[in-house]
């Protein structure tokens, strides 16, 4: 039976929806601090789907426009985690829209502001996880 789209993937289910071995995930990580799937007792990991819709967007990146490792490092630097969103293939874009407008009236442009501050929020919490998981390995 097939996970719904707001299930957690296990790294081999995230490996197979990617299309990349297991390792790339872990190598990955190794390099992109922004790369931070939950983790378990024992360390298995499971991605959320906000982690799927970045990694599509590196994977993206890296294996179809020619980036380098260090061109990824510094988009991100440079334009925070909507970068790898807007990279992943339109995927992500259709959850926004949704969830921004489910069940509301939009005047014109509301829409587009809803979906401005839903993506500032979702790089606000990939920040966030972020400097979670980094306090949690200093502990």
């Amino acid at each position: 039976m097939a996970k719904g789209p707001e299930a957690f993937r296990t790294i081999s289910e995230a490996a197979e929806e990617l299309d990349v071995p297991q390792h790339v995930l872990r190598f990955w990580e190794t390099r992109f601090s922004f790369i931070r799937p939950m983790k378990r007792a024992g360390g298995r990991r499971f991605y959320r789907p906000q982690d799927i819709a970045v990694l599509q967007g590196v994977r993206r990146l890296l294996h179809e426009e020619g980036y380098t490792i260090k061109g990824v490092q510094k988009l991100h630097k440079e334009h925070g985690v909507r970068r790898f969103l807007d990279a992943g293939g339109g995927g992500t874009e259709g959850l926004l829209a949704d969830e921004a407008g489910a069940g509301m009236p939009t005047a014109p442009g509301r829409r587009d502001a809803l979906l401005a501050v839903r993506r500032r929020l979702i790089e606000a919490k990939a920040d966030l996880d972020a400097a979670l998981h980094r306090d949690g390995e200093k502990a």
